[in-house]
């Protein structure tokens, strides 16, 4: 095993809000598939928001202070280097504190003053990678590893892989992708196509995978989030594709709740199935339905997953 892949074998895990609420699935799907595949996961002890989109529109130093609190505790509290965030606005706030800690003097001072006020070393940029769980099986195990596996293969499933806007926007907090060959793209995604890919899933063109699914706006102005989601789901099945993948808690809680909305207040009815794609490995690695969390879902699922054998 490659110095990089061993890196990735035990990490700090960061579940945040989500998971521990409407994202409970994803929470259990993911650990359930790092259990399969031979990786461990070092919950951050006493984590704290990492400051979401609330924190962050009133004072963003004091989302950067959120976010490098939890860094802070992984490094220096649990001696690791790596924090693993499978949360799209997690993932996202961690590393823009990384590069606010880095580029912004104003940020350094205020995370500083308020870490010396609740007594715990204050981050310094650098001490910790910050990745997301599609970096994490990608690099740990690798679609030949994922291959090697596979119990139930997905035969073929067609599935519309959905990236969301915050896993690769804004470009510039994210200095390790678009990086030529093995690093993903900013532009186009692909980690989650390789992974389901590796375990028999069809891929669709899927021109919206990194479309905004109106998650920020969905309790201000629930008729935008609506049109924005139906905007997916229908471009999704006009692909062909019978699952939308996702790897966000808020993306697919939108997605499910939106898709039932849409056809509730627009009378427009869409039938694509949406799982997290951990559900889908997890089902691919040979895990029951119920272990990876799709009883969870909102969505209806475990009749089409029964159809295809992978129950």
């Amino acid at each position: 095993m490659s110095e990089k892949n061993e890196k990735y074998k035990k990490v700090a895990y960061y579940p945040g809000c989500a998971l521990e609420g409407t994202g409970h699935a994803y929470n259990r799907s993911t650990k359930q598939v790092g259990k399969a595949l031979g990786l461990e996961l070092d919950e951050v002890k006493n984590w704290n928001c990492c400051g979401a989109m609330e924190v962050k529109n009133i004072d963003p130093k004091i989302q950067t202070y959120l976010s490098s609190r939890v860094l802070s505790i992984a490094a220096n509290e649990m001696g690791h280097d790596v924090v693993m965030a499978p949360c799209n606005g997690c993932y996202h706030n961690l590393k823009k504190a990384e590069y606010d800690l880095e580029k912004d003097e104003k940020s350094k001072e205020v995370v500083e003053r308020i870490s010396k006020k609740a007594g715990h070393k204050t981050y310094e940029a650098g001490e910790v990678e910050t990745i997301h769980a599609l970096d994490w099986i990608k690099d740990a195990i690798g679609e030949e590893g994922l291959k090697e596996r596979v119990k139930n293969n997905l035969n073929g499933m067609k599935i519309a892989n959905y990236y969301g806007c915050m896993y690769t926007r804004p470009r510039h907090i994210f200095p390790e992708k678009d990086q030529g060959p093995g690093s993903e793209s900013t532009l186009e995604p692909h980690f989650m196509d390789d992974l389901l890919e590796a375990a028999g899933a069809e891929n669709v063109d899927f021109p919206l995978k990194t479309a905004c699914c109106g998650g920020a706006h969905t309790l201000s102005d629930s008729d935008t989030s609506t049109k924005l989601v139906l905007n997916i789901l229908k471009a999704a099945e006009a692909s062909g594709a019978e699952v939308i993948a996702t790897e966000c808690p808020t993306c697919h809680s939108g997605l499910e709740m939106h898709q039932i909305r849409a056809e509730k207040k627009y009378g427009e009815k869409t039938n694509v199935k949406i799982l997290y794609f951990t559900q889908l490995l997890g089902v691919a690695l040979g895990l029951n339905a119920k272990q990876v969390g799709v009883h969870e879902n909102v969505s209806h699922s475990m009749e089409f997953l029964k159809e295809k054998g992978l129950t």
